[in-house]
């Protein structure tokens, strides 16, 4: 991919561009049933034209996109348990099409859509998690989500503090710009626990996009996007109760409340609570595996939705105190002395939010949208004798337009943001204090041609105050070469700037000395894309393919050492290589209904060069990201979703980690020392009632646990001690249990 040139990139979608002319306009519309007056928007439905070939699906919110001509103008529309429909459409107004239940006086008629999917209209390859998805598993926080998913793997950062982190394309999460509802979430000093900080119940659907995302949403973007999407309160229950409780010691609440005001006006209010106030030390080392904590989370907003105005406001506040360390580290005697290791954070966060878009009800493709979120984020924390303190003020604005060139084949975005981001940390002696203004322009060209070929052409402009301009282009293609075969691809450039101490939590639970060996300057990398997705079938049954490979290029990137055992580094990549090579396979197949199979294979080859004991430089496999995961999921419920069974093994190859030895520093003729492969098992059994649902499940049921997590647990504070070379679960098997209680709209 290196040695491909922006010419010939340009030149071969120029080719492909100029291959194809239009003949016809696209509508779009969603789908939708009311279930005792609550709206919930229909997946899976299909949609086509009575006297034409093409046809599509709607998406996880009941979404659609269809190219209609002259000819066009019978729709039929179908779901298996819902009445098949017949509209006459003669215009290219927005469609609100609404289906009904086969027999309303059947009790328990469920609607069967996928748990996860592909989303059909998006050039950039998204994978769709609904709530079917979240629910094969407890899902306390948005980082115990992605249980069944293939593309994003989690894990525990170190042994001490719980800090989890994602991988995706075989990169840490910091390159992922992960989102909620289209606002930048996990970034900044929110990167430490954020992921902890969203909990499952508030999350509807999760859309994973591979690859740099869209310029619309930011430069940050380098191998992904995530947006999570919360419950609304126009649609949600009234009243929604989940409680939680594992033999670990972890006990969860949530209570959430939703309704109308009016035709135009709703309100939700989610609130959450956690802790785990057992002490828990399964192999007798002396520290505790998993932290104490106590969460209190709560978010409130409201929403208007009229014909031409739509707008929505509120709040979000977040307290959470954790303790670590040793099992008999008392904070009120032992901290900053050498009597027991301690490990404490306590974090609150504030966000005010609003949004506000002006519609057209005769134009549907136009509109123009404003988003506003400001927030402060404070945290304390101490690692023994090393203490930090970080304080964040940030505000995000986002102003979007979009229209139509002369019909819908031909669309665009284009707008202006603007970020502020104030950081003031300090860490043992040292202070770090960064002030960063960032205005930005940006547009978006999408060119059409239904049924068959989808390209956008989109860039950026962002102007920083302390590093410059930079520019941001990003091409995504999708063909269609069958009603059911979709080759997408893409290229694009992303950078952010490194928060060094925030996003390496992680690495301060040892004895080793931090070290910045120069300024920290903006990383910068180059994702390439390709993907083919086909849908098949077989026995009569419908499953689904997915190929992908994508390979991320860095120009800079801020490296974070741990090959010097003594010594812990920071430094800029300076031009040497570092890249990561992702090849994915996935295959989903439903032999019978209510029946699904998931099977995926994926592979790494992530390398980066660090500084060897002679001052050369080598190439090494990145630490911690093992090679090779398979995942295998299945799933089956009893005819109207009465029983629900769910069951999910994961194996994980092995990955390099850096050798701890005293005095170690890396050579180039260092043996590399690999940590083994291991597997997980997660299972879950769930019963449904008509208001009640009730689960059972464990996780890690293997009982698989990595031996000695902790290097010389004896002597905290000794030269040798570290609690970050984790690479497997620290805590043994797992038994939770909980229900989930909703009072529907009347």
């Amino acid at each position: 991919m290196r040695s491909l040139s922006n010419k010939a990139i340009i030149y071969s979608w120029f080719i492909l561009f100029a291959s194809f002319h239009c003949h016809s306009q696209v509508i779009e519309g969603k789908v939708f049933t009311k279930n005792n007056s609550k709206i919930e928007p229909l997946a899976g439905v299909s949609l086509r034209w009575q006297n034409g070939t093409n046809g599509t699906i709607s998406d996880s919110l009941g979404r659609f996109k269809l190219a209609k001509n002259a000819q066009n103008y019978q729709l039929i529309v179908s779901l298996i348990s819902f009445k098949t429909d017949t509209l006459m459409v003669h215009s290219f107004d927005f469609l609100n099409i609404e289906m009904t239940e086969v027999s309303t006086s059947l009790t328990g008629v469920s609607v069967s859509s996928n748990a996860s999917s592909i989303d059909l209209l998006n050039p950039i390859q998204t994978e769709l998690i609904t709530s079917k998805a979240l629910k094969k598993a407890a899902c306390c926080n948005l980082s115990e989500s992605f249980e069944t998913n293939a593309s994003v793997s989690v894990s525990y950062s170190d042994a001490i503090t719980g800090s989890k982190q994602i991988q995706m394309l075989g990169l840490s999460g910091n390159y992922v710009q992960i989102n909620t509802e289209n606002i930048p979430n996990i970034r900044g000093l929110n990167t430490t626990f954020g992921l902890n900080f969203t909990p499952g119940t508030w999350i509807s659907s999760i859309d994973v996009g591979k690859g740099a995302g869209s310029v619309v949403n930011g430069y940050e973007s380098m191998t992904g996007v995530i947006n999570v999407e919360l419950v609304k309160p126009e649609i949600s229950d009234i009243l929604f109760i989940n409680s939680y409780l594992n033999s670990q010691g972890r006990a969860e609440l949530n209570v959430q409340l939703g309704d109308t005001i009016n035709k135009k006006w709703s309100a939700g209010l989610l609130t959450h609570i956690s802790t785990q106030k057992i002490k828990l030390d399964g192999n007798k080392d002396g520290f505790l595996d998993l932290p104490l904590y106590t969460q209190y989370n709560i978010l409130n907003r409201w929403k208007y939705q009229g014909e031409k105005l739509a707008s929505q406001f509120g709040f979000k506040a977040i307290n959470e105190n954790r303790q670590g360390g040793q099992s008999n580290f008392d904070p009120e005697k032992d901290k900053n002395t050498t009597k027991a290791y301690g490990f404490g954070s306590n974090t609150t966060r504030y966000e005010l939010f609003g949004k506000i878009a002006l519609l057209f009800p005769h134009k549907p493709y136009r509109g123009l949208g404003l988003i506003i979120n400001g927030l402060s984020h404070n945290n304390t924390s101490y690692f023994g004798f090393k203490n930090y303190k970080g304080d964040e003020k940030s505000i995000y604005t986002n102003l979007i337009y979009q229209d139509i060139i002369g019909n819908t084949n031909h669309s665009y975005r284009a707008g202006a943001s603007f970020i502020v981001d104030n950081y003031n940390e300090k860490f043992t002696d040292s202070t770090f204090i960064r002030n960063e203004l960032v205005p930005g322009l940006f547009g978006e060209y999408t060119f059409t041609i239904p049924e068959k070929l989808t390209l956008v052409v989109g860039g950026r402009a962002d102007f920083h105050n302390l590093y410059g301009t930079r520019f941001t282009p990003r091409i995504h293609a999708k063909y269609d070469i069958t009603n059911s075969m979709h080759l997408r691809m893409s290229v694009g450039k992303g950078w952010r700037m490194p928060n060094a101490l925030a996003e390496n939590f992680a690495n301060f639970v040892n004895s080793r000395s931090i070290v910045f060996k120069e300024i920290i300057r903006p990383e910068e990398a180059t994702n390439y894309g390709i993907s083919l997705t086909n849908d098949f079938f077989l026995w009569e049954r419908k499953g689904s393919l997915v190929f992908d490979f994508y390979k991320t290029d860095f120009k800079n990137q801020l490296v974070v050492d741990m090959e010097n055992a003594d010594k812990l580094l920071f430094y800029n990549l300076n031009g040497r290589r570092s890249f990561s090579n992702s090849f994915q396979i996935e295959g989903n197949f439903s032999p019978k209904d209510r029946f699904d199979i998931k099977l995926a294979y994926r592979l790494f080859d992530v390398k980066n060069e660090i500084h060897t004991a002679n001052h050369a430089y080598t190439l090494l496999a990145k630490q911690f990201v093992n090679r090779d995961r398979i995942l295998f999921n299945t799933s089956y419920a009893t005819k109207w979703n009465k029983w629900k069974y769910d069951f999910t093994w994961q194996w994980n190859g092995k990955r390099r980690i850096p050798n701890t030895q005293i005095g170690h520093v890396h050579a180039s003729d260092s043996p590399q020392i690999f940590a083994p492969a291991f597997s997980n098992i997660n299972a879950q059994i769930s019963k449904v009632y008509k208001n009640w649902e009730f689960y059972i499940g464990g996780e890690n049921l293997n009982n698989f646990k990595q031996k000695n997590p902790i290097i010389d647990a004896n002597n905290p504070y000794g030269k040798n001690f570290d609690a970050s070379m984790v690479w497997g679960p620290v805590a043994g098997r797992m038994i939770y249990s909980g229900f989930r209680f909703k009072i529907s709209r009347d």
